[in-house]
């Protein structure tokens, strides 16, 4: 069997190569294993380097590379772990994955099964029996196929799977002996008129009937996006349902979903809330962080919206729940749920609502008042926003807000992207989102940022757009490795340390417990900080090949180090400033 190059297959593991060009994976990246030794020569050797690999310090950064360039642009990038060992590394950043509804291609690899082809000790030490029940709780789907012949079956249908609503990571575990055998019979290869994914799943026509009925009949719609903007047009849907019916919008953040400078846009500003009485969730799964208030000495939730308020869904939250993690959140009673792809339910509920109002002038007024009172409130909380900012202003260390408003000044008339990090919120009640793919998402978490910040990067090299990560302190310490993927592999970024010298979000934690059990607020740090020694994070930088200038202290030295860091970014290497920030 022959290829268009003439490149003859010999090996077992080649034809895993022609599965991974034949769905266009455009990277993988990895860890080294010997495992995959047998598919690694293929990659180089076969495959030519195409897709090219991205070699990675450790797993997590392999894994959460993929993460963040999937959440970016919406492509899966297809990523190799070594054995068990490997897999049990990046058993945190698939579970983040999973949780953030990212696809993502994981391939690993075992054995040899056949245990009179193993190596003496390492080969049985990293072999397990049905090695995906691992992540099994929190993958689409594993599955390790017994020879070459289930090979290409079941990489068609993980790529599948990944790919269909609600997505999210997949495993494919190849044995190692596998891999090794050389190629003795003909193995069929999907044909290109097959079908990768199937098509989008429409809503029930008369249940969209009836969400549109509810919003038109509300006095106070509340729009809550959470993963609609991971889909082309979902920012651009929002936008005009939430201008066809005057609905106020809430944008959980999980994804850019909607203009934050836009006068209908209420997000981060709970007292717009108290008039609320219809909350229409959209892609949603945390329902009661933006609509609840929560007393942490109590442990109790207290309703933000109207106590008579009625919830609706559009959706696909019923979808691939966790059986393991309850990563869903508490359950929201609605009184109709439209199961299926918002990308079509959005637009679909849009045109019956804009028919609706052209026959009914008293509802154009109704909508005409409501849209007229939210831009008065959003105008009025932006501002006051702009003013909290510059509170200590000349303050040293810096507050997060002038750090955000300081990048701003400098990067506002740049084609920007924000990676994950948002300094507390301050960098969405600062700057002007505008555009879907300026942010992916809200940051997930500590030891994912760096990570998922250079796979955001990764998916926009190229494109002549300043990429932004404000990289807190903490989480670059998990993963200090990433600045040298980042030099390696030539992935320009701009890095600005918010760096508190803490794990300052348990920190905070500690001073409410101090607070509640009135125990001394001085100790709250002990176990939080990272100081004495303060790490060094411009020569860490500098000794992976990073160009970097820090720590700085005194605010008014941060804009010309912004301006030397961005001209290196220009010219397609990453940069690091370390900014360092008061707690607050």
């Amino acid at each position: 069997m022959e290829r268009t190059d003439q490149t003859l297959r010999a090996w077992q593991s080649d034809i895993i190569v022609d599965l991974i060009q034949h769905y266009g994976f455009e990277y993988i990246t990895l860890n080294p294993g010997a495992s995959f030794r047998g598919l690694h020569d293929s990659l180089i050797n076969y495959g030519k380097n195409d897709p090219p690999m991205l070699v990675c310090q450790h797993e997590e950064i392999a894994v959460q590379m993929a993460h963040g360039y999937a959440k970016a642009c919406g492509k899966p990038l297809a990523v190799i772990l070594h054995n068990l060992v490997g897999l049990l590394h990046a058993t945190m950043p698939i579970y983040y994955a999973f949780i953030d509804r990212v696809p993502i291609f994981i391939m690993g690899a075992t054995g040899p099964m056949d245990e009179g082809k193993r190596r003496p000790h390492i080969d049985w030490t990293h072999t397990a029996l049905v090695q995906g029940n691992a992540i099994r709780d929190y993958v689409k789907w594993d599955y390790q196929p017994f020879s070459v012949d289930g090979v290409p079956d079941a990489f068609a249908r993980a790529y599948s799977i990944m790919n269909t609503e609600p997505c999210g990571p997949v495993y494919l575990c190849f044995d190692a002996g596998m891999q090794e055998s050389r190629i003795d019979r003909e193995i069929a290869l999907p044909s290109p008129k097959v079908a990768a994914v199937p098509s989008k799943m429409m809503p029930d026509p008369d249940t969209l009937k009836a969400v549109a009925h509810t919003l038109l009949e509300a006095d106070f719609p509340l729009l809550l996006p959470e993963f609609v903007g991971r889909k082309a047009g979902g920012f651009e849907s929002m936008v005009r349902l939430s201008e066809t019916v005057g609905a106020a919008v809430w944008d959980v953040n999980s994804s850019l979903n909607f203009p934050n400078k836009h006068p209908l846009c209420v997000s981060m500003d709970k007292g717009a809330l108290s008039d609320v009485d219809l909350v229409l969730g959209l892609d949603v799964r945390d329902w009661h962080r933006p609509t609840f208030d929560y007393d942490e000495h109590r442990h109790e939730m207290k309703p933000l919206v109207r106590p008579d308020c009625n919830w609706i869904e559009m959706g696909m939250a019923e979808i691939g729940i966790s059986k393991w993690a309850t990563d869903y959140g508490k359950a929201q009673p609605c009184s109709i749920r439209a199961l299926g792809d918002t990308s079509l339910s959005i637009p679909a509920v849009t045109d019956i609502c804009s028919a609706i109002i052209s026959q009914k002038p008293e509802l154009q007024a109704k909508i005409a008042s409501r849209k007229e009172r939210i831009g008065t409130r959003h105008n009025q909380v932006w501002d006051k926003w702009q003013t909290e900012a510059r509170r200590d202003w000349d303050s040293a260390p810096m507050t997060p807000a002038r750090l955000a408003l300081e990048v701003w000044d400098v990067v506002k008339d740049e084609d920007w992207v924000l990676t994950a990090n948002t300094l507390k919120t301050w960098v969405r009640k600062l700057w002007d989102f505008d555009k879907p793919y300026r942010h992916p998402g809200c940051d997930i978490g500590t030891s994912t940022q760096i990570g998922i910040s250079l796979g955001v990067a990764l998916a926009h090299r190229g494109k002549d757009r300043l990429i932004i990560d404000f990289q807190p302190d903490g989480d670059l310490l998990y993963d200090a490795g990433a600045l040298w993927v980042a030099a390696k592999h030539k992935i320009p970024m701009l890095m600005v340390m918010y760096n508190n010298r803490a794990y300052y979000n348990d920190w905070d934690h500690q001073i409410k417990m101090a607070r509640l059990r009135g125990t001394d607020l001085d100790k709250a740090h002990i176990g939080m900080d990272l100081y004495d020694p303060a790490p060094d994070f411009a020569t860490m930088a500098k000794s992976m090949g990073v160009w970097s200038e820090g720590p700085i202290e005194n605010p008014a030295d941060v804009r010309p180090a912004l301006l030397r860091a961005i001209e290196q970014v220009k010219q397609g290497k990453p940069a690091l400033i370390d900014t360092i920030t008061r707690h607050r």
